[in-house]
């Protein structure tokens, strides 16, 4: 075989080689809809990190027990098991502060100052009469001694005369590790407060409440009756993560809760601080709508969102969320991988 063949024959080789690996790799560079299994079904609004070797998901509302803030626990992200839940009980002051709260919703769990922090929240549905609050824990590990969780009470509160709500909310720390706590649902939309890192709880030298996101009224729907959140509001479950120089916004788009009929769509925006402005794609500011399409229907799962995100190191980062069965109209946890490209995510939602 002379040379020149010889080089035909490695050139060939080394292109399909290309090929081979590019088509490799562009299909390790999708997003993953994991098959998850277990006690999956009915976990809503999740929340999740991971302690040792375990992952927790925290979730809206009882446990099998009959408590409050339902927990799970999975070693693979595949196989989970009911494990815990956070208070025996709604705590007696928030009874007493909101005598109609029957569930508490929304947690967020974070690790910081060296404890864990769930902020939940509590209110009544379509009212903006509400609260935030924060619980603490050493470990969330069930079978540690140290294992328990403390309630600090209240951390913020809105009322009637307020033009947001204060649930749904979101503990992050900028690149300087002051800490900030997002929240809102509907109203005026996302706002941002201040906080104190050391004690979780409101900045006593900022008291600014800063706006994040919101939706803008189409010209055919007529301004809502005073005190009336409209559909066309609908903006929740803030998440906020910092990443490559940005931070990311991602947040839940129109109807949550109504089974089979529940819309939830998750879309993200991006910004250089963590109080915004926040823009999408397009450059379309979130406070004007904006919002670059992540999650949204297909004809298995319906309205995914009440969304969080768990940035991993050396691993594909995650969301988790819910999305509504197409039959029973029962929520179930969900997670996918995270895909960046071009300095924005892409996730995956389960075909069957």
């Amino acid at each position: 075989m002379n040379k020149h063949v010889r080089f035909r024959i490695l050139a060939s080789t080394i292109v399909s080689a290309i090929i081979f690996w590019s088509g490799t790799a562009w299909a390790a560079k999708n997003p993953e809809a994991l098959k998850v299994e277990g006690d999956v079904m009915g976990a809503h609004d999740p929340s999740m990190i991971r302690e040792g070797g375990t992952y927790y998901v925290f979730t809206t509302g009882k446990s099998p027990a009959g408590g409050q803030l339902a927990i799970r626990c999975s070693s693979d992200l595949i196989h989970w098991r009911h494990c815990g839940q956070v208070f025996d009980a709604v705590p007696a002051w928030i009874k007493q502060r909101s005598p109609g709260t029957r569930d508490l919703w929304a947690p967020d769990i974070s690790y910081s100052a060296g404890k864990y922090r769930l902020y939940y929240a509590y209110s009544l549905f379509g009212k903006n009469t509400s609260g935030i609050a924060l619980a603490t824990a050493q470990t969330l590990d069930p079978n540690s001694p140290q294992h328990g969780w403390h309630d600090e009470g209240l951390v913020l509160e809105s009322t009637a005369a307020d033009d947001y709500n204060a649930i749904d909310p979101n503990y992050i720390e900028d690149a300087k590790h002051h800490a900030w706590l997002a929240f809102g649902s509907f109203w005026t939309g996302i706002k941002m407060r201040s906080l104190d890192a050391a004690t979780g709880k409101l900045s006593t030298t900022d008291p600014t409440t800063y706006s994040l996101a919101s939706r803008a009224r189409p010209a055919n729907v007529a301004p809502n009756p005073p005190g009336l959140p409209g559909n066309w509001q609908a903006v929740e479950a803030p998440f906020i993560v910092r990443r490559g120089g940005y931070y990311y916004l991602f947040v839940s788009f129109d109807l949550c809760c109504r089974g089979v009929k529940s819309t939830y769509r998750t879309v993200v925006g991006r910004a250089k601080s963590v109080t915004g402005p926040y823009l999408d794609r397009q450059g379309v500011p979130m406070l004007q709508g904006g919002g670059a399409p992540l999650l949204s229907a297909n004809a298995r799962w319906l309205g995914p969102g009440g969304e969080s995100i768990l940035l991993r190191n050396n691993e594909p980062d995650l969301i988790v969320f819910h999305a509504y069965d197409h039959e029973t109209g029962k929520p179930s946890l969900q997670i996918s991988t995270i895909i960046w490209r071009g300095g924005w995510p892409s996730a995956a939602l389960l075909e069957h």
